[in-house]
């Protein structure tokens, strides 16, 4: 039997409120104990905590990893490397591998790779369609079966209305999200950047901000026509925001995510031609931006997730039209997201809400929580501690970071799952 206790730790638990300096024991894997009145047990390993933050590790349900078939950008291995040094303890990776994870196979891949990691818990959408193409839906009761946390078709929108309310349909029946790209297929085909004054000062084609909006006007009146369960990803527009806000006062079923880059950066960002910050969707206006943070702070946000999209140097050190979007975010999701804290814009335990028990509820999962008898899944961490971003030195087997060389502050000092230490710094 190992037991550890931490001591003299700020616990923070969104779920519950909790925040307070105490005590948190682990025994197997599982909570034993927590609180100002839990105390060590005789022959427990003892880690004093120095009153650095101890709150559930976090969740994102955002991850694109290349394998299998993109090995180059990513690894099950590599991802899981990173998100512990993230404070990461488990996250939802995208189907959009090769081939795509649209049958059990897929699934039973993703899984045995987890598992032979060793690493932080990994868990896999399912395809909402064959090949993630956009028509024929994907067997989405046996991808439930076998363990799919929801449907999607990752970085690709479901543009046809018809297989979109089939989708919604079929998700509802087996318990499941249905997760939308939100970006009209045809407005934004082909654009590099936010349509606008920038952009046309670069030569660069826009992708228009109505692109988001349509699409998802679009798919809120499915989404009342279904019943079914809707999650909006990455929204990047001031009028996304207010569609969701005005889409739950309506009582659907609908939640959405937000990624750093969209809260952070503009496309003022992109600078000269700077291919790190090429995003799907685009960076956008300050506007949209300062909308974003008050869509945290006020809830209709429901999620923080990393968006991680590993690109390699070849699909990035091109010029700015012909480089591929994407950049990673594992280790750089919980300094980012703090940003808000230390700006005084969003609270710390609604924060840390929007990046562990929020998402791990969206997606159906009993993680995100410090409970007694739940699973030991902790992240660490240093909230004050100053540091820059190296995407040199990210664990992260692509480097493609926008935030490279930004001071944060904000530091992972331990992450643990299921009791096991997966990373120390």
């Amino acid at each position: 039997m190992t037991v550890t206790a931490f001591k003299n730790a700020r616990l923070l638990d969104p779920a519950t409120g909790r925040d307070e300096i105490g005590t948190l024991v682990v025994e197997d894997g599982k909570i034993k104990a927590l609180g100002t009145d839990a105390a060590a047990p005789k022959g427990a390993t003892v880690i004093d905590c120095h009153g650095l933050c101890l709150a559930p590790g976090l969740v994102d349900m955002r991850v694109a990893v290349g394998e299998p078939g993109y090995e180059q950008r990513e690894t099950i291995q590599s991802a899981s490397r990173a998100a512990a040094a993230g404070g990461i303890t488990a996250f939802a990776m995208l189907p959009n591998t090769h081939p795509v994870i649209d049958d059990i196979a897929g699934l039973e891949f993703i899984a045995r790779r987890a598992r032979e990691a060793k690493g932080v818990k990994i868990f896999a959408y399912g395809a909402a369609t064959a090949g993630a193409n956009g028509t024929n839906l994907a067997e989405m009761g046996l991808l439930a079966e076998a363990g799919a946390v929801g449907f999607t078709d990752g970085t690709r929108a479901i543009g046809d209305a018809l297989t979109m309310r089939r989708a919604l349909s079929y998700a509802r029946a087996f318990g499941k999200v249905l997760v939308q790209h939100p970006e009209e297929p045809s407005l934004s085909a082909n654009g590099q950047m936010n349509e606008g004054e920038i952009a046309t000062r670069l030569g660069l084609s826009g992708i228009p901000r109505a692109a988001e909006i349509i699409m998802l006007e679009r798919d809120l009146r499915l989404v009342e026509l279904t019943h079914g369960r809707y999650h909006a990803a990455h929204l990047s527009t001031a009028e996304g925001i207010e569609l969701i806000r005005h889409a739950k006062a309506s009582g659907l079923n609908v939640t959405c995510d937000v990624a750093p880059p969209y809260f952070a950066l503009t496309e003022v960002d992109i600078g000269d031609y700077r291919t790190f910050a090429k995003l799907s969707p685009p960076l956008r206006h300050d506007s949209d931006r300062r909308a974003i943070i008050a869509g945290i702070a006020d809830g209709t946000v429901d999620a923080i997730a990393s968006d991680h999209a590993p690109q390699d140097q070849d699909a990035k050190r091109v010029p700015f039209a012909a480089a591929a979007p994407g950049a990673i975010g594992l280790e750089t999701l919980l300094p980012v997201a703090l940003e808000l804290y230390h700006k005084d814009m969003v609270g710390l335990l609604d924060l840390l809400a929007c990046l562990t028990i929020n998402p791990a509820t969206i997606l159906g999962l009993p993680l995100g929580r410090l409970a007694v008898g739940g699973p030991a899944d902790l992240v660490l961490f240093d909230l004050d501690r100053p540091w820059v971003i190296d995407a040199g030195s990210l664990l992260s087997k692509s480097k493609n970071s926008p935030f490279d060389k930004r001071p944060v502050s904000g530091a992972v000092v331990m992450t643990v799952v299921d009791g096991r230490v997966v990373h120390q710094s």
